[in-house]
């Protein structure tokens, strides 16, 4: 394992300094990525010292360091987690075979593909998300928003240096156009359509937190089982950061549930909206949104892409070696959902065709586990309301399901019953300039916004009203 390079210019563990050709070629793309963060990175207190966790190291223990840094001297890098001595292919036509360290000249497109795919909702969220340090509820919340954006943007450059290192000219032509699209541009947008919705206030950005850097942990899973090592490799050290992101989003959505019950309480009413609050039904309907959005991430039920991935050994599934089969899936069925006359329906396929479909479940069940956790904290305080996910075919517009409408408890209803019932199921225009008028910035270490509970503890043993921001 080649030692972290901690001090040089890109900080890296992939001897960057031995080969001067892709160090030169980083170091030419570096000045455009500062650039872009520049203009469309936070659009406030970037120059402000972030109490940030960096990435020093690659090892189960103490990989990262946490110290106040301003954003623009954040010291982003490539890291790739240590090596699996003798390493095997794990599944498909491939399976058993040593693991690639190079690209396979067949394969080059599709896995380029992928790569990009996976780096372009990177720097899209940063865009997504680049006002909200403005009305953020408290310094930790900034704090937790700025440490997001950073690991975004490391996670770019983790696919950068791939493209720049495997794929030649195509890789740093890719490497630059990532920069080029923007997200919700109408003439040159990011490539998934999650990544062009806007996220105008914390309960949305809680809500992208929790329900769409989720399908990131699921996507980056699938390909850290790749037969291509460095792939692997990186994905396996960018999930240990992507963690922290998904704890932001859950302890933000339970947060708001515990100020919530604290206002209906105070007030003695379930309409906490004019003392300043957030209605349960409306934290369901931003479920509901976010939710449905980040389903269609996966795609179609059924793909010949994934099919294609998984044979070539691209693309696994999540924790693919813990899987009780032969991880080929060339005489195995499953089922999934379809729409007919008679109404949803499940129809039997080949499960290799289906491996989106099999991924978004294991989504949705890791989905539900975070909705308990809410409810139990309503049930605990005599509460009487659940959240609930919708139906997997709730506005939906990937898939079986696109061209339908189905309510939330997943009946197929017709345009005008859609129509006359939407705004009892998604945020409508009122609703939303509600929460955006909740949203003031709070600056004062150890004080939330009035709308939000405080955290239960700080970030690395810090107190909560720790000056995580120096302003």
């Amino acid at each position: 394992m080649t030692n972290v390079d901690i001090d040089a210019k890109i900080p890296n563990n992939v001897d960057l300094a031995g080969d001067r050709r892709l160090q030169r070629a980083l170091e030419q793309w570096q000045p455009k990525f500062i650039r872009w963060w520049e203009d469309l990175g936070p659009a406030a207190f970037k120059h402000n010292p972030v109490y940030l966790r960096t990435a020093v190291d690659v090892g189960r223990e103490g990989w990262a360091h946490f110290d106040h840094v301003e954003m623009p001297e954040y010291r982003w890098g490539v890291f790739l987690a240590e090596p699996e001595p003798d390493r095997k292919i794990a599944f498909g036509d491939h399976k058993g075979q040593d693991v690639w360290q190079e690209v396979p000249g067949e394969y080059r497109s599709d896995l380029r593909r992928l790569i990009v795919v996976q780096g372009d909702t990177e720097p899209a969220s940063v865009e997504q998300q680049r006002h909200l340090s403005l009305t953020a509820p408290s310094l930790y919340d900034m704090r937790n928003l700025f440490q997001v954006n950073v690991e975004e943007g490391r996670h770019l450059w983790a696919m950068v240096y791939l493209l720049h290192r495997y794929f030649g000219r195509d890789g740093r032509d890719e490497a630059d156009e990532m920069l080029e699209r923007h997200s919700g541009d109408p003439d040159n947008p990011r490539i998934l359509g999650a990544f062009n919705e806007e996220t105008p206030d914390w309960l949305s950005f809680y809500m992208f937190t929790y329900f769409t850097d989720r399908d990131g942990k699921y996507q980056l899973a699938s390909l850290r089982e790749s037969a291509f090592d460095p792939l692997s490799r990186t994905c396996d050290f960018m999930l240990k950061e992507e963690a922290h992101h998904m704890f932001v989003g859950a302890t933000g959505v339970g947060r708001v549930v515990e100020r919530t019950i604290e206002l209906m309480r105070e007030h003695d009413s379930e309409d906490v909206h004019p003392h300043g609050g957030m209605n349960l039904d409306l934290l369901q309907k931003y479920v509901n949104f976010h939710y449905s959005v980040s389903l269609d991430l996966f795609g179609a039920e059924t793909s010949t892409n994934a099919a294609n991935y998984f044979a070539a050994g691209l693309k696994g599934r999540f924790q693919e070696e813990r899987r009780d089969d032969d991880h080929v899936l060339k005489s195995t069925t499953r089922l999934v959902p379809d729409v007919t006359d008679e109404g949803i329906v499940e129809k039997e396929v080949a499960e290799l065709s289906a491996l989106n479909e099999t991924l978004r479940d294991d989504y949705i069940d890791d989905c539900q586990k975070g909705i308990d956790r809410w409810n139990r904290t309503m049930a605990k305080a005599g509460v009487d309301f659940e959240i609930k996910l919708p139906h997997v075919g709730f506005h939906r517009n990937v898939g079986t399901f696109r061209g339908h409408h189905v309510s939330p408890e997943g009946r197929l209803i017709s345009d005008e019953d859609w129509y006359a019932s939407v705004t009892n199921w998604l945020p409508t225009d009122a609703e939303r300039a509600h929460v955006k008028s909740l949203m003031v910035g709070v600056t004062e270490p150890g004080k939330m916004a009035g709308w939000v509970a405080p955290p239960s503890t700080g970030i690395h043993q810090k107190p909560v009203d720790f000056e995580y921001v120096k302003l």
